[in-house]
């Protein structure tokens, strides 16, 4: 693969560390710093001994296997923590695996023994192995209650029972259809938003508009209930959870330094994460139990409605099926936040590519007119006639995965032997860089060209499923930890995106040129939120 690299070698570790060390407030004590540097010094001379990978595969973890896995040695005692706690972690696992082998890395995080895997073969062994089936749980992770939901339980009957639940009462088709008059709606909502915008200021700034629907779309959902804006007391309750689902954002996304140092947990915590996610909770259980007591009392009182939100399910659960109150906030709470941003960070990627490329935004809108008819409703029914659309959708994840080391890693249960002939041994971590994949020049023509035809069959392109079963695109994941919401959130954006074209022509700011920068958090979002000029469409 040919990824290029301005990263330092590993070998002038030196340069790196100090001003990292030297430059914080958090190591200032004297006593602190001089046991991380003798400690630091000690660990350079017993790294030199230690196999590829790093500090953390000593002993030839790495060697269990017919085939080694190779990997950089890393720094003492931190591995390659330096290269990634910061910057855009998957282009530098792309570019440190191009230069030494695609199928699998090893390297060390701290104390943690990683792989990674940059091509589909070894990513499929990884992803659908029963043996990699549970998650790596972060210490933000168990604070902010995620190990007693579904992303982070580990694989057993509690986990099966809540993936159960989710598939059955929420993500199931029949669930996603019933919910299409409510995604409308909040659609025609934000379509109205975005013209009061552009009428007050001359452009639009996208991002806003997007969290705003998407909160009111996964509320409704899951609650029940959306906020109005003309509300006051429910604009303060829609602020207060918006603030909530960005930390929690940044405390789960954002890196830290005892999760693979644990020796540091009570020395260095740059970002406070233990502080901020000690505060952080009781405003969650503070809101979502509110919400639950609300749909008790509507219970009580005989309030019934036919088309029951999924809080509503949870509370209508009996026998073995029936959560506990805090299991059922820690579900509903991941729910909240795994079902927010993504969606509107997805959407904001392609509207910024359909911004560049004026000529595939007109004939999307062609597409539109032709099959849908101007100015007439658009729903789920017809966007699958759509196959444009569903060309520029899976581009644009191929392009801008959101999760491009599928965000959150595996966890190997035993040793596993690969049909490479590598072995991974117990309680790895093991990652799959989807971006990597998505950018080889040896799967894709031109992979850093939007161009969404190589997905249009009409136009000479493949037909690819991007829900795991082809493991060139798969954004959601594969095997029993692919995303459940991938469905809802297909149809989702699919809406929103047909009808910004349907409806508005699009066009880049020229004093404010689209710019692709990407920023590394939960998820891989635009650095510049997208500003365009949007000219309604005289029908």
């Amino acid at each position: 693969m040919g990824f290029t690299s301005s990263i330092c070698e590993d070998t002038h570790w030196w340069m790196l560390t100090l001003p990292a060390v030297l430059e914080t407030q958090y190591l200032s004590d004297i006593m602190v710093f001089f046991s991380v540097f003798a400690a630091f010094l000690v660990g350079g001379f017993l790294t030199r001994a230690f196999s590829d990978g790093g500090p953390a595969w000593k002993n030839g973890r790495n060697r269990m296997g017919r085939v080694k896995i190779p990997g950089p040695t890393g720094l003492p005692i931190f591995g390659s923590l330096f290269s990634l706690s910061h910057g855009l972690a998957h282009r530098t696992l792309a570019a440190m695996a191009s230069r030494r082998a695609t199928q699998l890395m090893a390297f060390s995080l701290g104390s943690t023994p990683a792989v990674v895997a940059s091509e589909p073969n070894t990513a499929r062994e990884i992803l659908t192995s029963p043996h990699f089936a549970n998650r790596p749980v972060k210490e933000s992770a168990k604070q902010l209650m995620f190990s007693r939901a579904i992303g982070f339980a580990p694989n057993g009957q509690y986990w099966r029972l809540l993936r159960r639940i989710a598939s059955t009462h929420l993500f199931a088709p029949q669930r996603i259809l019933a919910h299409g008059s409510s995604r409308r709606l909040e659609c025609a909502a934000m379509l109205k938003s975005i013209t009061k915008d552009q009428n007050l200021h001359g452009y639009v700034t996208l991002r806003k508009h997007l969290q705003a629907a998407s909160l009111n779309n996964i509320m409704g959902i899951v609650f029940g209930k959306k906020y109005e804006i003309n509300n006051n007391e429910e604009e303060a309750c829609s602020r207060e959870l918006q603030e909530i689902v960005r930390e929690g954002f940044e405390l789960l996304g954002g890196f830290n330094w005892s999760d693979h140092l644990p020796w540091l947990k009570h020395l260095y915590d740059p970002f406070r994460v233990q502080q901020r996610c000690l505060a952080l909770i009781p405003r969650v259980q503070r809101l979502v139990k509110a919400i639950i007591q609300e749909h008790k009392n509507k219970k009580h009182v005989g309030n019934h409605v036919s088309d029951q939100s999924f809080v509503d399910v949870l509370l209508s659960l009996d026998g073995e099926e029936k959560l506990d109150e805090d299991d059922m906030v820690a579900v509903l709470w991941e729910m909240i936040f795994r079902g927010t941003d993504t969606t509107a960070l997805l959407t904001e990627w392609i509207m910024a590519e359909l911004v560049l490329n004026r000529g595939i935004q007109d004939k999307l809108r062609n597409e539109l007119d032709n099959i849908v008819g101007q100015n007439k409703t658009i729903t789920d029914a017809v966007i699958s006639k759509l196959p444009y659309l569903q060309a520029i959708v899976k581009e644009t994840l191929r392009l801008h995965p959101p999760g491009p080391l599928l965000a959150w890693s595996r966890l190997s249960t035993s040793d596993v032997q690969l049909s490479n002939g590598m072995v991974i041994p117990a309680n790895t971590t093991a990652m799959v860089n989807m971006w990597a994949i998505s950018h080889d020049p040896t799967l894709w023509d031109q992979p850093l060209v939007f161009y969404p035809e190589r997905f249009d069959p009409a136009a000479g392109g493949m037909y690819m499923d991007v829900r795991g079963n082809d493991l060139r695109l798969t954004p959601f994941g594969a095997g029993r930890r692919v995303c459940p919401g991938k469905n809802l959130g297909l149809a989702t954006v699919s809406l929103w995106v047909a009808n910004f074209v349907q409806h508005f022509e699009w066009i880049e700011i020229e004093s404010q040129p689209v710019d692709l920068s990407e920023v590394l958090k939960l998820s891989c979002e635009m650095k510049h939120p997208l500003l365009a000029k949007v000219v309604p469409r005289n029908y």
